[in-house]
Protein backbone atom coordinates (compact mmCIF):
# COMPACT_ATOMS: atom_id res chain seq x y z
CA UNK A 1 0.00 0.00 0.00
CA UNK A 2 2.81 2.15 0.73
CA UNK A 3 3.93 1.99 -2.71
CA UNK A 4 0.84 3.41 -4.34
CA UNK A 5 -0.85 5.52 -1.51
CA UNK A 6 -3.50 4.14 -1.85
CA UNK A 7 -6.04 3.47 1.51
CA UNK A 8 -7.10 0.05 2.61
CA UNK A 9 -11.08 -0.48 2.32
CA UNK A 10 -12.40 1.94 5.09
CA UNK A 11 -14.67 0.90 7.92
CA UNK A 12 -17.93 2.95 8.16
CA UNK A 13 -16.56 5.64 10.47
CA UNK A 14 -13.61 6.35 8.37
CA UNK A 15 -15.53 6.64 5.42
CA UNK A 16 -17.20 9.45 7.00
CA UNK A 17 -14.26 11.14 8.30
CA UNK A 18 -13.36 14.31 6.57
CA UNK A 19 -9.97 12.82 5.53
CA UNK A 20 -10.95 9.70 3.25
CA UNK A 21 -13.77 12.34 1.46
CA UNK A 22 -10.94 14.54 0.46
CA UNK A 23 -9.25 11.35 -0.18
CA UNK A 24 -11.82 10.29 -1.94
CA UNK A 25 -11.75 13.71 -3.83
CA UNK A 26 -8.38 13.73 -4.66
CA UNK A 27 -8.57 10.48 -6.38
CA UNK A 28 -11.26 11.31 -8.50
CA UNK A 29 -10.75 14.73 -9.58
CA UNK A 30 -6.54 15.96 -8.92
CA UNK A 31 -3.51 16.17 -11.26
CA UNK A 32 -0.82 13.31 -10.73
CA UNK A 33 1.00 16.06 -8.56
CA UNK A 34 -1.49 16.29 -6.48
CA UNK A 35 -2.20 12.97 -6.02
CA UNK A 36 1.14 12.18 -4.90
CA UNK A 37 1.30 15.25 -2.39
CA UNK A 38 -2.07 13.80 -0.76
CA UNK A 39 -0.17 10.38 -0.48
CA UNK A 40 3.01 12.21 0.77
CA UNK A 41 1.32 14.16 3.65
CA UNK A 42 -1.47 11.45 4.76
CA UNK A 43 -0.86 7.97 3.49
CA UNK A 44 2.98 7.53 3.83
CA UNK A 45 3.47 8.09 0.14
CA UNK A 46 7.37 9.00 -0.85
CA UNK A 47 9.29 12.07 -1.71
CA UNK A 48 10.69 10.76 -4.91
CA UNK A 49 7.08 10.25 -6.31
CA UNK A 50 6.32 14.07 -5.56
CA UNK A 51 9.46 14.96 -7.11
CA UNK A 52 9.21 12.61 -10.11
CA UNK A 53 5.38 14.34 -10.79
CA UNK A 54 6.89 18.07 -10.45
CA UNK A 55 9.90 17.58 -13.32
CA UNK A 56 6.99 16.96 -15.50
CA UNK A 57 6.81 20.84 -15.25
CA UNK A 58 10.29 21.85 -15.16
CA UNK A 59 11.55 23.41 -18.44
CA UNK A 60 15.40 23.70 -19.47
CA UNK A 61 15.48 27.48 -18.46
CA UNK A 62 15.59 26.22 -14.72
CA UNK A 63 12.13 27.64 -14.11
CA UNK A 64 8.62 25.97 -14.22
CA UNK A 65 5.57 25.92 -16.82
CA UNK A 66 2.97 23.99 -18.33
CA UNK A 67 0.24 25.60 -15.94
CA UNK A 68 1.84 24.63 -12.52
CA UNK A 69 -0.05 27.23 -11.04
CA UNK A 70 -3.75 26.52 -12.40
CA UNK A 71 -4.30 29.88 -13.70
CA UNK A 72 -1.19 30.51 -16.08
CA UNK A 73 -1.58 28.28 -18.76
CA UNK A 74 0.85 27.29 -22.00
CA UNK A 75 4.19 25.56 -21.47
CA UNK A 76 6.20 29.05 -20.08
CA UNK A 77 8.27 29.62 -16.74
CA UNK A 78 6.97 32.22 -15.15
CA UNK A 79 7.39 33.21 -11.39
CA UNK A 80 4.23 32.34 -9.75
CA UNK A 81 4.74 28.34 -11.28
CA UNK A 82 8.45 28.33 -9.74
CA UNK A 83 7.46 29.54 -6.63
CA UNK A 84 4.92 27.19 -6.14
CA UNK A 85 7.31 24.45 -7.00
CA UNK A 86 9.59 25.77 -4.47
CA UNK A 87 6.58 24.98 -2.58
CA UNK A 88 6.10 21.38 -3.12
CA UNK A 89 10.09 20.91 -2.93
CA UNK A 90 9.17 22.41 0.98
CA UNK A 91 6.53 20.35 2.03
CA UNK A 92 8.80 17.20 1.02
CA UNK A 93 12.16 18.36 2.46
CA UNK A 94 13.82 18.39 -1.27
CA UNK A 95 14.65 22.51 -1.71
CA UNK A 96 17.85 22.36 -2.22
CA UNK A 97 20.80 21.03 -4.14
CA UNK A 98 21.63 21.27 -7.88
CA UNK A 99 17.69 21.76 -8.51
CA UNK A 100 17.47 25.37 -6.71
CA UNK A 101 20.73 26.48 -8.20
CA UNK A 102 19.19 25.94 -11.49
CA UNK A 103 15.65 27.64 -10.00
CA UNK A 104 17.74 30.74 -8.68
CA UNK A 105 19.50 31.02 -12.32
CA UNK A 106 15.72 31.30 -13.44
CA UNK A 107 15.08 33.73 -10.71
CA UNK A 108 18.05 35.77 -11.79
CA UNK A 109 17.00 35.71 -15.54
CA UNK A 110 13.29 37.30 -15.45
CA UNK A 111 13.86 39.66 -12.72
CA UNK A 112 13.65 43.46 -12.78
CA UNK A 113 16.00 45.95 -12.56
CA UNK A 114 15.89 46.16 -9.02
CA UNK A 115 16.76 42.53 -8.47
CA UNK A 116 12.95 41.75 -7.38
CA UNK A 117 10.33 39.52 -9.43
CA UNK A 118 7.29 40.22 -11.63
CA UNK A 119 3.83 38.08 -10.89
CA UNK A 120 3.95 37.31 -14.71
CA UNK A 121 6.42 37.72 -17.05
CA UNK A 122 5.35 39.11 -20.55
CA UNK A 123 6.29 35.52 -21.96
CA UNK A 124 2.76 34.86 -20.77
CA UNK A 125 1.36 36.44 -23.90
CA UNK A 126 -0.63 34.64 -26.09
CA UNK A 127 -1.46 32.03 -23.95
CA UNK A 128 -4.57 31.45 -21.44
CA UNK A 129 -4.53 33.67 -18.73
CA UNK A 130 -7.19 34.33 -15.86
CA UNK A 131 -8.86 37.48 -16.58
CA UNK A 132 -7.56 38.81 -13.35
CA UNK A 133 -3.90 38.16 -14.06
CA UNK A 134 -2.63 41.03 -16.03
CA UNK A 135 0.12 40.37 -18.45
CA UNK A 136 2.35 43.71 -19.13
CA UNK A 137 5.02 44.07 -21.32
CA UNK A 138 7.01 45.96 -18.57
CA UNK A 139 5.78 44.85 -15.36
CA UNK A 140 6.56 45.85 -12.23
CA UNK A 141 8.48 43.71 -9.19
CA UNK A 142 6.10 42.36 -6.52
CA UNK A 143 6.18 41.79 -3.08
CA UNK A 144 3.31 39.16 -4.05
CA UNK A 145 5.92 37.40 -5.80
CA UNK A 146 8.95 37.34 -4.13
CA UNK A 147 8.03 37.64 -1.04
CA UNK A 148 7.03 33.94 -1.01
CA UNK A 149 9.82 32.56 -2.97
CA UNK A 150 12.88 34.43 -1.00
CA UNK A 151 11.19 33.17 2.46
CA UNK A 152 11.36 29.60 1.28
CA UNK A 153 15.06 30.16 0.11
CA UNK A 154 16.01 31.54 3.60
CA UNK A 155 13.49 29.03 5.55
CA UNK A 156 16.22 26.44 3.46
CA UNK A 157 19.32 28.02 3.94
CA UNK A 158 19.77 28.16 0.27
CA UNK A 159 22.37 31.04 -0.32
CA UNK A 160 22.59 32.73 -3.78
CA UNK A 161 23.66 35.92 -5.27
CA UNK A 162 19.92 36.37 -6.32
CA UNK A 163 19.45 36.79 -2.68
CA UNK A 164 20.75 39.47 -1.73
CA UNK A 165 18.89 42.36 -3.27
CA UNK A 166 15.64 40.16 -3.64
CA UNK A 167 15.81 40.12 0.16
CA UNK A 168 16.42 43.83 0.41
CA UNK A 169 13.55 44.63 -2.24
CA UNK A 170 11.03 42.77 0.18
CA UNK A 171 12.31 44.54 3.44
CA UNK A 172 11.28 47.64 1.79
CA UNK A 173 8.16 46.32 0.48
CA UNK A 174 7.11 45.09 3.91
CA UNK A 175 8.09 48.03 5.97
CA UNK A 176 6.75 50.76 3.74
CA UNK A 177 3.52 48.70 3.24
CA UNK A 178 0.48 50.99 4.76
CA UNK A 179 -2.60 49.74 2.31
CA UNK A 180 -2.64 46.19 1.42
CA UNK A 181 -4.32 43.39 0.72
CA UNK A 182 -5.04 40.17 2.06
CA UNK A 183 -3.09 38.01 -0.79
CA UNK A 184 -0.14 40.80 -0.43
CA UNK A 185 -0.21 40.59 3.31
CA UNK A 186 -0.30 36.77 2.84
CA UNK A 187 3.30 37.22 0.92
CA UNK A 188 4.96 39.56 3.53
CA UNK A 189 4.12 36.68 6.20
CA UNK A 190 6.33 33.90 4.07
CA UNK A 191 8.47 36.41 4.10
CA UNK A 192 8.19 37.29 7.53
CA UNK A 193 8.73 33.54 9.07
CA UNK A 194 11.79 33.07 7.83
CA UNK A 195 13.96 35.23 6.79
CA UNK A 196 17.59 35.38 9.16
CA UNK A 197 16.87 38.64 10.72
CA UNK A 198 14.32 37.68 13.65
CA UNK A 199 14.34 40.96 15.57
CA UNK A 200 13.76 42.56 12.54
CA UNK A 201 10.65 40.26 11.14
CA UNK A 202 8.86 40.45 14.36
CA UNK A 203 8.59 44.15 14.77
CA UNK A 204 7.39 44.45 10.97
CA UNK A 205 5.29 41.36 11.67
CA UNK A 206 3.68 43.23 14.44
CA UNK A 207 3.10 46.41 12.90
CA UNK A 208 1.25 44.62 9.55
CA UNK A 209 -0.70 42.69 11.90
CA UNK A 210 -2.14 46.14 13.37
CA UNK A 211 -2.71 46.96 10.02
CA UNK A 212 -4.56 43.82 8.75
CA UNK A 213 -6.89 44.74 12.39
CA UNK A 214 -7.50 48.26 11.28
CA UNK A 215 -8.20 47.75 7.80
CA UNK A 216 -10.40 44.78 8.24
CA UNK A 217 -8.12 42.68 5.92
CA UNK A 218 -9.21 39.58 8.45
CA UNK A 219 -12.62 38.12 8.48
CA UNK A 220 -12.83 37.40 12.49
CA UNK A 221 -16.57 36.32 12.58
CA UNK A 222 -17.33 33.96 10.37
CA UNK A 223 -21.23 34.53 10.93
CA UNK A 224 -21.30 38.26 10.14
CA UNK A 225 -18.94 38.24 6.96
CA UNK A 226 -21.27 41.05 5.42
CA UNK A 227 -19.34 43.25 8.41
CA UNK A 228 -15.91 42.40 6.55
CA UNK A 229 -15.32 43.96 3.08
CA UNK A 230 -14.16 42.72 0.22
CA UNK A 231 -11.04 43.85 -1.56
CA UNK A 232 -11.67 45.71 -4.86
CA UNK A 233 -10.73 43.27 -7.63
CA UNK A 234 -11.53 40.05 -5.55
CA UNK A 235 -14.40 37.65 -6.11
CA UNK A 236 -17.57 38.26 -4.18
CA UNK A 237 -16.64 35.52 -1.42
CA UNK A 238 -12.42 36.55 -1.76
CA UNK A 239 -13.18 36.95 2.54
CA UNK A 240 -9.71 35.81 4.14
CA UNK A 241 -9.37 34.21 7.71
CA UNK A 242 -7.10 34.21 10.30
CA UNK A 243 -6.00 30.77 9.47
CA UNK A 244 -5.36 32.51 6.13
CA UNK A 245 -2.67 34.37 7.24
CA UNK A 246 -1.48 31.95 10.43
CA UNK A 247 -1.68 28.89 7.90
CA UNK A 248 0.45 27.20 11.02
CA UNK A 249 0.73 27.67 14.60
CA UNK A 250 4.51 28.96 14.69
CA UNK A 251 3.76 31.78 11.79
CA UNK A 252 3.99 35.29 12.93
CA UNK A 253 0.56 35.92 12.31
CA UNK A 254 -1.01 33.80 15.02
CA UNK A 255 -0.41 36.59 17.42
CA UNK A 256 -2.25 38.74 15.49
CA UNK A 257 -5.35 36.99 16.54
CA UNK A 258 -6.57 35.69 19.92
CA UNK A 259 -7.70 32.28 20.97
CA UNK A 260 -11.29 32.54 19.83
CA UNK A 261 -11.00 34.19 17.13
CA UNK A 262 -8.61 31.42 15.57
CA UNK A 263 -10.91 28.74 16.58
CA UNK A 264 -13.82 29.75 15.13
CA UNK A 265 -11.53 30.55 11.84
CA UNK A 266 -10.42 27.31 12.04
CA UNK A 267 -14.39 25.88 12.97
CA UNK A 268 -15.41 27.80 9.59
CA UNK A 269 -11.99 26.10 7.49
CA UNK A 270 -13.34 22.36 8.54
CA UNK A 271 -16.98 23.48 7.90
CA UNK A 272 -16.02 24.21 4.30
CA UNK A 273 -15.72 21.01 3.44
CA UNK A 274 -18.22 20.26 0.36
CA UNK A 275 -20.18 17.36 0.09
CA UNK A 276 -17.67 15.87 -2.62
CA UNK A 277 -15.21 15.77 0.00
CA UNK A 278 -13.42 18.66 -1.52
CA UNK A 279 -12.96 22.41 -0.43
CA UNK A 280 -14.14 25.26 -2.74
CA UNK A 281 -11.97 27.93 -4.54
CA UNK A 282 -13.02 31.22 -3.29
CA UNK A 283 -11.98 33.46 -5.74
CA UNK A 284 -13.81 33.59 -9.14
CA UNK A 285 -13.53 31.03 -11.62
CA UNK A 286 -13.06 31.57 -14.89
CA UNK A 287 -12.60 28.25 -16.62
CA UNK A 288 -13.71 24.60 -14.97
CA UNK A 289 -10.34 23.21 -15.87
CA UNK A 290 -8.15 25.48 -13.47
CA UNK A 291 -10.99 26.19 -10.51
CA UNK A 292 -10.94 21.91 -10.65
CA UNK A 293 -7.07 21.83 -10.70
CA UNK A 294 -6.87 24.68 -7.74
CA UNK A 295 -9.94 22.68 -6.04
CA UNK A 296 -7.18 20.08 -5.51
CA UNK A 297 -4.64 22.25 -4.38
CA UNK A 298 -6.89 23.68 -1.89
CA UNK A 299 -8.08 21.05 -0.08
CA UNK A 300 -4.41 19.49 0.37
CA UNK A 301 -3.53 23.17 1.83
CA UNK A 302 -6.96 22.89 3.78
CA UNK A 303 -6.23 19.68 5.31
CA UNK A 304 -2.76 20.52 6.45
CA UNK A 305 -3.52 23.96 8.03
CA UNK A 306 -6.14 21.72 10.11
CA UNK A 307 -3.88 19.53 10.93
CA UNK A 308 -1.25 21.52 12.08
CA UNK A 309 -3.60 23.20 14.60
CA UNK A 310 -4.35 19.66 15.89
CA UNK A 311 -8.05 19.43 14.41
CA UNK A 312 -7.67 15.73 13.41
CA UNK A 313 -4.90 13.63 13.46
CA UNK A 314 -3.98 11.91 10.21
Amino acid sequence: MADTGASPLPSTSQARSPLFRAEQFVWLTARVLEQRLFAYHFLHGTPDAVEAALDAYRNEDGGYGHALEPDLRGPVSQPLHTAHALRVLDAIGRCGGQRVERVCRYLTSVSTADGALPAVHPGQRGYPVAPFVPVLDDPPSELLATGPVVGLLHRNEVWHAWLFRATDFCWQAVESLDKSHPYEVEAAVAFLDSVPDRPRAQAAADRLGRMVREQRLAALDPDRLAAYPVTPGYGPAEHHFPHDFAKHPDSLARAWFTDDEMARSLDHLAAGQQDDGGWPIRWRPWSPAPALEARAMVTIAALRTLRSYGRFVG
